[in-house]
């Protein structure tokens, strides 16, 4: 059948900070006038046959995905109900493009407590790689694992059904950003997901590789300090990428920008992914060197996310035409941007607008072109 989905105002949560980044656009909860098409079916899966599927990542959960957090008591409710014959929730399954496999958008704890009770060991952060045996559950299954289960028993288990959505876009046909809109509203419960996150759950590819490569990238580190725990720091380096190869087609929000982009380029070509990546280690070597503790204003603590994008951009198309300049011509161009007024206008307010990020990065490139 063939559903509408109304892509709609967020919903509220609070929103998670980084400590070493500050991006204004964080706060534009603006969302792009869509409407999508979604075709989703449903398929009926036994239990022996999912695990099956899981064991073999025909079903995979994301390399990114929250980290499996329900307790042995949890998860043994859980298996329980199966036992006992009880209806239990469905799961959320996309379908990989490239692979035409299955990955999960919502229900990892389910899938997993499957995996972990059919392999004999748990792993939820209480009693990691123990023994899966069930727990707060009736008499005659308590302390009973995968194995001991009488032979009924298992075999109903086996025959258990879960009911698994499948969601595929139609529209617009041009991208597939309807599955982040979907994947954040089914996980917002908890500890709000970030951008970055989703997009790495849901975009897999060779972008989204090179980027975590980059992201250890020293002088890089040395820039930011420690790695951002909500991935901040990765999604910095897709703006940079995404800000250099179509910085003049942006538009806003900034999140659809960047999230349109990834999906584009998932797999890009060998020579594109090299040439960028390149890019971006001598821009940054560049200003680790130059300055040390560059995209600061005023010598903050954090840096600021759109000196950074327009900065960068503006100095890898100055090594870009005519190589790398000296570092005290960029030391220069990098505090005289941060005291001009009408380039801090468009780096700390309203910063995700069209004419912020044309102002900016038009600024930043001018300035860097004459150094």
């Amino acid at each position: 059948m063939v559903n509408q989905l109304r892509d709609s105002q967020p919903m509220d949560s609070p929103k998670p900070t980084d400590d070493n980044i500050d991006d204004e656009s964080d706060a534009d909860e603006s969302v792009p006038p869509l409407r999508y098409d979604i075709t989703s079916f449903g398929i009926d899966f036994d239990v022996e046959g999912l695990v099956r599927r899981l064991n073999d990542e025909e079903v995979f959960v994301p390399d990114w995905q929250r980290h499996f957090v329900w307790t042995i008591r949890q998860a043994s409710s859980f298996i329980e109900s199966l036992l006992l014959g009880l209806p239990v929730p469905g799961v959320f399954l996309g379908k990989d493009a490239d692979s035409g496999r299955l990955y999960v958008i919502d229900g990892q704890q389910r899938l997993k407590t499957l995996q972990f009770f059919y392999s004999g060991k748990f792993e939820g952060s209480d009693t990691l790689n123990s023994a899966f045996h069930l727990k707060g559950v009736d008499d005659r299954f308590k302390d009973l694992a995968f194995k001991d289960l009488r032979d009924t028993d298992r075999r109903n288990l086996n025959n258990s059904l879960i009911h698994a959505t499948v969601v595929r876009q139609d529209a617009p046909p041009d991208n597939d950003t309807s599955m982040y809109q979907i994947f954040k509203r089914l996980n917002t419960g908890g500890s709000q997901v970030n951008p970055q996150e989703i997009r790495c759950a849901i975009y897999q590819g060779d972008l989204i590789g090179e980027i975590k490569r980059l992201n250890q990238y020293p002088e890089w580190r040395g820039i930011l300090g420690k790695p951002s725990s909500r991935l901040k720091d990765q999604e910095l380096i897709l703006r940079f990428m995404a800000m250099w190869h179509q910085g003049n087609q942006y538009t806003k929000p900034m999140l659809e920008f960047l999230n349109a982009f990834t999906q584009q380029n998932r797999n890009p070509d060998g020579f594109w992914l090299e040439e960028t990546s390149t890019l971006f280690e001598q821009t940054i070597s560049a200003f680790a060197e130059a300055k040390n503790k560059p995209f600061r204003l005023h010598e903050g603590r954090v840096v600021n996310a759109a000196v950074f994008d327009s900065m960068t951009v503006g100095l890898a198309r100055r090594i870009n035409n005519r190589g790398v300049p000296r570092s005290s011509q960029i030391a220069t161009v990098h505090d005289s941007l941060i005291a001009d007024d009408h380039y801090l206008q468009a780096v700390v307010q309203r910063t995700s607008d069209e004419g912020s990020v044309e102002q900016r990065l038009k600024t930043a490139t001018i300035a860097f072109a004459d150094a």
